[in-house]
């Protein structure tokens, strides 16, 4: 698996139309009951909590697979979800009876899940009918605007030796328009997700960490927390899911969410951000894992341990402490995230998010050398940049899947004028301490 450079260019008038016509010209009429559906349905059930990700998801995927532009496509998705989330759902209703995990007698209450076939039927109507309307405005659309920054964001990501691929990325430039945030700040998500034992908690990390940073109450003042709490819920909703579903996947993850001029960053397990300042490398994290003696305590003073089976394990299986996921090591393998914040100057030059089939071979202080050489030999193009390192990291032994994204934060040709002015690693000027 692997998807190229892309950039976030800013819309025009007359591209949106264009698109319109394109699409209503491949689907001239809604679904009927029996049509097939256009997109593989996200399962056989969706909770209520998980409607609004899960179909905000199949709407972007399905617009962005069609070439739409980003801020059209997020705007176009809001709509399409918000209308068919002010619907009456009951007919979507099925009720499943909610097993007890420990096998006691005791019955439980029945669950209240929704058909998702049905869900992506009647999202895909919505969405013709958006489209129907804004092709009537003729180049009057709703939400034609445009990204108040362009964003130049270079991904790479490979199976390499392993027999799955299981992580997953998300680039989001246009978050606010996805969900319908009409404040003044604009905001842009990014995150990488590295699951283990199946793809299931990665996919879904990769639906929900943002949807659910959306809906908390203090994304506005503190993005930090919303993040953190995103994190948990989407934790709480996976193990739901998990013990439904009898899934024992997990996953890691890193995000970090730009918001107007600060920089936010969560991470869970030993996925890891970057960024490199100036040609210098300033560490924001430190990634969770069960060698790091706060974690150690944390585990031990559960009732777990921790045990050296060719690397550091919790319980002598994980070789992370914390995740989203892993139902049957809760709470030792912790789903509460850290977080950070970092106010942005401008002189800034990218951030880099990766999993640990990068990390584990390539040392932080070799990113920016190994970044500056692409650059120069590309003439200060970034577009291949992640593919790059993705080599670099298979060159020097990874078998492990590596999804690397490089996210510049100026544009990539201002870069050469100083040169490499160091490979070296610097501490943040002032440490952005980890919430947790």
């Amino acid at each position: 698996m692997a998807s190229g450079a892309s950039q976030q260019d800013s819309q025009t008038a007359e591209e949106i139309p264009s698109f319109l016509d394109v699409f209503l010209h491949d689907f001239p009429a809604p679904l009927s009951p029996d049509s097939p559906l256009p997109w593989k349905v996200p399962g056989v059930v969706l909770s209520q909590e998980e409607v609004e990700g899960e179909l905000a998801e199949l709407a972007m995927g399905l617009l962005g697979s069609r070439n739409a532009p980003p801020l059209l496509a997020a705007s176009l998705a809001h709509e399409a979800v918000s209308r068919l989330l002010q619907m009456d759902l009951s007919e979507f209703r099925k009720l499943l009876k909610q097993e007890d995990e420990d096998g006691d007698e005791e019955e439980k209450a029945p669950v209240t899940l929704l058909d998702a076939a049905g869900l992506a039927r009647s999202l895909f109507n919505q969405l013709w009918e958006v489209c129907s309307q804004q092709q009537v405005q003729e180049h009057e659309p709703v939400e034609a605007q445009v990204l108040q920054r362009p964003w130049l964001v270079s991904v790479h990501a490979v199976r390499n030796a392993r027999r799955r691929m299981e992580d997953r990325h998300v680039c989001l430039p246009a978050f606010n328009q996805l969900f319908g945030l009409s404040d003044s700040v604009d905001r842009a998500y990014f995150a990488v997700f590295d699951g283990h034992g199946g793809v299931d908690a990665a996919r879904y990390a990769s639906v929900h960490v943002h949807a659910n940073a959306a809906r908390q109450p203090e994304l506005p003042t503190d993005p930090a927390a919303a993040l953190r709490a995103a994190f948990r819920c989407t934790d709480e909703m996976f193990l739901r899911k998990a013990k439904r579903e009898r899934l024992q996947s997990g996953t890691t993850g890193v995000c970090a969410l730009i918001a107007g001029s600060t920089l936010h960053v969560a991470w869970l397990g030993d996925s890891q951000v970057l960024l490199v300042q100036q040609g210098q490398v300033v560490k924001l994290m430190e990634p969770h894992r069960p060698e790091r003696q706060d974690e150690k305590d944390r585990i031990e003073a559960l009732g777990g341990f921790v045990s050296h089976v060719d690397c550091w394990r919790v319980n002598g299986t994980l070789a992370v402490s914390r995740a989203i996921g892993d139902v049957f090591q809760k709470p030792y393998v912790s789903g509460e995230a850290d977080a950070a914040s970092r106010e942005l100057t401008g002189s800034e030059d990218y951030l880099l998010l990766a999993c640990d089939g990068f990390f584990d071979v390539v040392p932080h202080q070799e990113v920016a050398g190994l970044v500056q050489s692409h650059l120069v030999g590309q003439e200060g193009s970034g577009q291949r940049v992640a593919e790059e390192l993705v080599a670099a990291a298979r060159e020097r032994g990874s078998h492990d899947n590596i999804t690397v994204m490089v996210v510049f934060l100026r544009d990539p040709r201002d870069l050469l004028e100083g040169g490499a002015r160091g490979a070296g690693l610097s501490e943040p000027e002032t440490p952005a301490a980890p919430r947790s």
